[in-house]
């Protein structure tokens, strides 16, 4: 069973920049892939980034250049920093681990960002 735990999102003006944080417990292992997604209403749900295999990453067009996912493996901790912010930026965040061992896949709670004006 893994636990996840984000934080970080809040209201933030357009241009802004946030960091996102999801704290893993349980049984995570340094070769579970760690990433973001995000969903807003009526809509399903998107991936933002991740580690796809080792350090290697997966961005959305839409981030690629203006976000940074990264991992802390001692902490079992992602983030997603966030910059130049657009309004459509606007969503729950959703921290995901998939368990290479196990197949399952395991969400956070979520957190919600906004940005407006």
């Amino acid at each position: 069973q893994v636990q996840l735990v984000e934080s970080g999102g809040g209201l933030v003006q357009p241009g802004g920049s946030l960091r996102l944080s999801c704290a893993a417990s349980g049984n995570i292992f340094s070769r579970d892939r760690m990433g973001w997604y995000r969903q807003t209403p009526g809509k399903q749900r998107d991936l933002v980034a991740t580690f796809t295999s080792g350090s290697s990453t997966n961005y959305a067009d839409s981030v690629k250049g203006r976000f940074t996912i990264s991992r802390d493996n001692a902490k079992n901790t992602v983030y997603l920093q966030m910059n130049s912010l657009k309004p459509e930026d606007t969503a729950v965040y959703y921290c995901n681990v998939f368990s290479v061992f196990t197949g399952m896949n395991y969400w956070g709670k979520g957190t919600l960002v906004t940005v407006s004006p």
